[in-house]
């Protein structure tokens, strides 16, 4: 089983050793297909064109809107009115429809690329594109992909190429793809600004419903028992602040994405919820026995773990690069905060004032669509004499 990092800006940072180069390797003249031109697959594009500036893009979707606005904007040379010829000479051919739509995808695509193509997708479940893969018979044309990154907004029209920076990108291959095939498609993932990690799909799909997947039933259950547990007047919802907003962000997901990977990585998720139920039963026991010290350890053992993540995928949980200022509670306080951030043509995504302090220090909460923006925003605002810190 294959299980490697790849090549990235902070690949040397946190100690991931370099992918090897293939010699002589030329991404000129590159053709990538694209099934699918929503979020992921638009951001991917984008990447590519923004990488590799001469590679043509040739992509079909059911939404015609989404194909004219590629076109405009230069991200398609060439859109398709179906999975037809037009795909014939791709080098890469990316599947970013929805997954219900993989078998029908794979029987056309299968009939128009070439023997050299290499077929590719984005879904965050493997299990079940590689067995449709095997049964279409393209096992040794196929890595399945998973680029660790996602937004709250979704379609083309929100894609960008940033939104691959810095994410861990999942390569799963199949056993009999031949490795210079994986070789260059790390490369080709490198090169778009991402980390790419070479996993088994099995792997693949039991670490993703732990680290994505378990999170967001879990933050929906969570949302769900405050709805039902609160008063006539709200007051629960009135009140919830930093905490309880934090871990419950992702529970505004769409519904039917997380009732579809439910349903296809559903024994993962069925194992590890068993066994978060088991360890929110010993916690309950815990607090019923008023056992200080079990208490301090459990939620210690969970900080210093916690504290050890290295901060860097955009994410199956979405990383929000957002800082926290404190400001005067005075007329024009919060205008001259957004006047300096525009000065600096420093993009702001969100903005608002925090008037429970529950746990932050800072009142103003300055969100950013990228980690430079953040960081440059925070040193802007500490020269200018604010308290302006990062929260994660």
């Amino acid at each position: 089983m294959r299980e490697e990092f790849g090549d990235s800006p902070r690949a040397d940072r946190i100690g991931l050793r370099e992918p090897r180069k293939r010699r002589g390797w030329d991404m000129a003249g590159l053709i990538c297909g694209f099934v699918g031109l929503g979020l992921i697959g638009g951001s991917i594009a984008r990447a590519l064109k923004k990488s590799v500036p001469d590679a043509r893009i040739i992509a079909y979707d059911v939404n015609r809107e989404a194909l004219l606005l590629a076109e405009k904007e230069g991200v398609a040379d060439i859109t398709a009115s179906a999975i037809d010829g037009s795909f014939s000479d791709c080098d890469y051919l990316f599947l970013c429809a929805p997954v219900q739509r993989n078998d029908s995808n794979l029987a056309a695509v299968k009939k128009v690329m070439k023997t050299d193509c290499l077929l590719t997708d984005v879904g965050s479940v493997k299990t079940a594109i590689h067995e449709a893969v095997r049964e279409a018979g393209l096992e040794g044309r196929f890595i399945g992909g998973h680029p660790m990154a996602g937004s709250e907004r979704i379609g083309f029209a929100n894609s960008r190429a940033s939104l691959l920076e810095n994410a861990y990108y999942i390569l799963t291959p199949t056993d009999s793809v031949p490795n210079q095939k994986v070789e260059d498609y790390r490369n080709l993932v490198a090169a778009m600004g991402a980390i790419p990690l070479i996993l088994d799909y099995g792997k693949h799909d039991y670490v993703t419903a732990a680290i994505s997947h378990l999170p967001h039933v879990i933050a929906a259950s969570l949302v769900n028992l405050v709805r039902d547990s609160d008063s006539e007047d709200g007051i629960m919802k009135m009140v919830a602040a930093g905490g309880f907003k934090d871990i419950t962000r992702i529970a505004s997901s769409s519904a039917l994405m997380w009732q579809q990977i439910c349903l296809s990585n559903t024994s993962n998720i069925s194992s590890l919820l068993w066994d978060y139920i088991q360890a929110l039963t010993d916690f309950r026991q815990r607090i019923d026995a008023r056992d200080e010290g079990a208490l301090y350890e459990l939620f210690d053992r969970a900080r210093i773990y916690r504290d050890s993540f290295i901060s860097a995928s955009s994410g199956p949980i979405k990383r929000s690069f957002r800082i926290a200022v404190d400001i005067d509670d005075k007329a024009g306080a919060l205008a001259r905060i957004v006047a300096l951030l525009a000065s600096k043509s420093l993009s702001i995504k969100n903005i608002g004032i925090t008037h429970n302090r529950e746990s932050d220090d800072g009142v103003l909460k300055v969100e950013f669509y990228e980690e430079a923006s953040m960081t440059a925003a925070v040193e802007l605002l500490t020269a200018e004499g604010y308290q302006a810190e990062v929260r994660a």
